[in-house]
């Protein structure tokens, strides 16, 4: 087959219509053989083809004729030297780092490993398996889509309602869903989902790992799966377990479809991504891709023994962001998401690991540099998951100007007060204040705090209120796996005086962990299927499981419909209310000159809190009002802002409070939004200087009607 020298760039395989080129980068290779498969089945490679020009490090070709749809991938040549670094293999054909579609999946084998492992020396001597047969093939593919007008919503951060989901678990259940397409991209775009989704308010479907992953060789021994995704092997291909066809080009095609009708639905669609490390794991884990292309260009490698890897992620491996190479993949791969796919946004796993310099989180790092000079990502919504395994890498707060974070503090002084802990009151105000503490001194809004209680790393809401530990055994690592940290959560079940079975309490508490969120400044976010308290039986690190136990469950029962209807009525509220989409923080002081406080906080009594009350032990139940009419703060169109104003009362009190409805002044009355104790309750109205028999651990909001008109 003839080959032409083609063209260094752009990396990956490109159709021009007439063929395709071929780049890939790798610095200290010796030889490259572009191997072109002609079935996914294929035993081996129909032909090899050497990339006859190499420039810049980069070794490309260009064939005539080759069409979409071709399956291809490379035999890099050169040493095989763990300790410098350098492990080739050309025994093993490798995945084109810039694939953009999956011809074939990586199934695990021992012939998959570089290295020989039934050699004493272990990955120290090469591995004489081809892998051929089972290697993970790219597709080339053909860019043109009928977008038929496309326009991303661009809705405001403070007006930014996020869902957190996993494309199969989200629809692999739904009856309304055609079975043909329950659990894929498709199936996220159909009426039924969609509904769902605008039902709840949501503005922005935040979806787990949708490139192309692989199994970890742990989880395949077991006879478990990767079902999360978070071990990605090509960062521009999505992955074709979600897609509902198996031609090569189906998933990128679905996807777009997808993310097309979301956008028309105005919903955004962010991804979460993981560019910290990948899924050829540790020394002794698979040659797919990188790897084999390029060992000591693409990964960290610790000093002293560069057989070995750095790992701040906990899985093996650590991307070496010091490269400009692997700054270039990682950048390439973000703009094509959004040029290219029309994602608007990305969530950042273990982004810490994407600021270390050397050793230590740098938050000024260089690709935090590119990115906001970027005039492609500056204008996405980026969010980072604020930490990673290494020493120093927890970061809440420290993430640059035009990021939002992952507010973990968010999530544990919430959980903190809901448990009765001493002295959280304090910590709960600062929260719903919007994180001032964390967010302001660099210039950041309330909006660059994402607020959550639950995600899909942990217990989900239900299994919160219901598990004093984990229950993993169905990963079959002994429950060792999981993460220790807050388990035994007693959340106001013992003690409790009210006549109230355990059930009816935990779905008490549920209504309020949710309450709080949407009573919170930030962007709030829920986990998918906490709207309807889905449980995972106690299991709080599911990310092995691809089943019932993970899927959502769409036939609820009836106190599911009616948390389901609460969370509803409660997201509607916090999308009417302009106040609890302030762009600038509470400052806890008189507004335009006048007595009234932009917030202000009340004993039960309606007094206002001292410092003294802060630091009491016991302060449990505690007043928050908001005024509404803040003239001095504008919109993202530069209109003035005007809300109404609100008076919240949280109850972590294991008994009834009498709480002043008001706590500022007599002769205002009041509407109430919701109770979470009370869910039938809403509507009534109180007059200014009453009290209100605040429930044990619950939450009532109440909107000001103006001058008392009721007795």
């Amino acid at each position: 087959m003839a080959i032409r020298p083609g063209r260094p760039y752009p990396l990956g395989a490109t159709w021009d219509g007439g063929g395709v080129n071929f780049a890939l980068f790798s610095k200290h290779a010796t030889a490259v053989e572009l191997c072109l498969f002609d079935a996914p089945k294929a035993k081996s490679e129909r032909i090899r083809i050497l990339l006859p020009d190499r420039t810049d490090f980069v070794w490309h070709g260009y064939v005539p004729d080759l069409r979409p749809g071709q399956l291809y991938g490379y035999r890099v040549h050169g040493p095989y030297e763990p300790e410098a670094g350098h492990r080739f293999n050309s025994n093993k054909v490798v995945l084109d780092p810039y694939a953009k579609a999956i011809g074939r999946t990586a199934t695990w084998s021992p012939a998959l490993l570089g290295y020989d492992p039934e050699d004493p020396r272990k990955d120290l001597a090469m591995g004489p398996a081809d892998s051929a047969a089972i290697a993970p093939l790219g597709a080339v593919i053909d860019t043109g889509f009928d977008w038929d007008g496309d326009a991303r919503p661009d809705t405001p951060w403070s007006r930014t309602l996020i869902y957190e989901a996993h494309v199969k678990g989200m629809t692999q259940l739904h009856p309304d869903v055609p079975p043909e397409l329950r659990g894929t991209y498709a199936g996220l775009a159909t009426e039924a989902s969609i509904n769902h989704l605008k039902s709840l308010g949501v503005t922005a479907l935040e979806l787990m790992p949708i490139h192309q992953h692989a199994i970890d060789r742990s989880l395949a021994e077991r006879g478990l799966t990767n079902y999360w995704g978070y071990n990605t092997l090509a960062y521009f291909a999505p992955d074709v377990r979600f897609a509902s066809t198996t031609l090569p080009m189906g998933p990128v095609r679905e996807f777009k479809s997808m993310v097309r009708a979301l956008h028309r639905a105005g919903i955004e669609v962010i991804l979460d991504v993981v560019y910290n490390h990948t899924c050829e794991g540790d020394r002794l884990g698979p040659t797919l891709s990188l790897r084999g292309v390029d060992n000591a260009s693409y990964y960290r490698l610790l000093p002293g023994d560069r057989s070995r890897y750095e790992d701040f992620t906990g899985c093996g491996n650590t991307l070496n962001m010091q490269t400009p190479r692997v700054l270039q993949l990682i950048m390439d791969s973000l703009r094509y998401w959004v040029t290219e796919m029309h994602v608007d946004g990305f969530r950042f796993d273990l982004a810490s690991a994407l600021a270390r310099e050397l050793h230590a989180v740098d938050r000024l790092s260089a690709f935090f540099d590119i990115i906001q000079q970027d005039p492609v990502l500056s204008r996405v919504k980026l969010i980072a998951e604020p930490w990673d395994l290494g020493e120093g890498g927890y970061q809440v707060g420290n993430f640059p100007n035009g990021w939002a974070e992952w507010n973990g503090k968010y999530r544990d002084a919430v959980r903190h007060f809901w448990r009765g802990d001493s002295e959280s009151a304090a910590g709960l105000a600062t929260r719903l204040s919007g994180s001032s503490d964390l967010y302001e001194d660099d210039g950041r809004r309330p909006h660059a705090s994402v607020n959550f209680i639950t995600c899909h790393d942990g217990f989900t809401l239900r299994d919160l209120v219901s598990h004093e530990r984990k229950h993993n055994a169905a990963n079959r690592d002994l429950n060792r796996d999981g993460s220790d940290q807050n388990i035994s959560q007693n959340f106001g079940v013992e003690g409790v005086t009210d006549d109230l079975t355990i059930r009816d309490m935990r779905w008490r508490q549920m209504r309020s962990f949710l309450a709080t969120l949407f009573l919170s400044q930030g962007v709030p976010m829920l986990s998918h299927g906490d709207e309807f308290g889905r449980s995972q039986l106690g299991n709080n690190n599911s990310y092995c499981q691809d089943n019932e136990l993970t899927w959502l469950d769409w036939d609820i029962d009836d106190d599911q419909r009616a948390f389901l209807d609460f969370v509803k009525h409660a997201t509607q509220v916090w999308t009417s209310q302009a106040t609890l989409h302030r762009r600038k923080f509470f400052h806890g002081r008189p507004i335009r000159g006048g007595s009234v406080k932009d917030v202000a906080w009340f004993r039960p009594d309606g007094e206002e809190m001292t410092d003294e009350d802060w630091r009491h032990e016991r302060c449990t139940c505690l007043g928050m009002r908001l005024e509404g009419n803040l003239i001095e703060e504008l919109d993202d169109d530069g209109q003035p802002v005007h809300g109404e104003t609100l008076f919240a009362i949280f109850n972590a009190h294991i008994e009834t409070q009498d709480v002043a409805v008001d706590g500022v002044t007599a002769g205002e009355s009041w509407e109430l939004l919701y109770d979470t104790a009370r869910p039938e309750a809403r509507g009534k109205t109180f007059g200014g200087g009453a009290t209100y028999a605040m429930q044990a651990r619950a939450v009532a909001v109440f909107r000001l009607l103006g001058k008392e008109s009721t007795p």
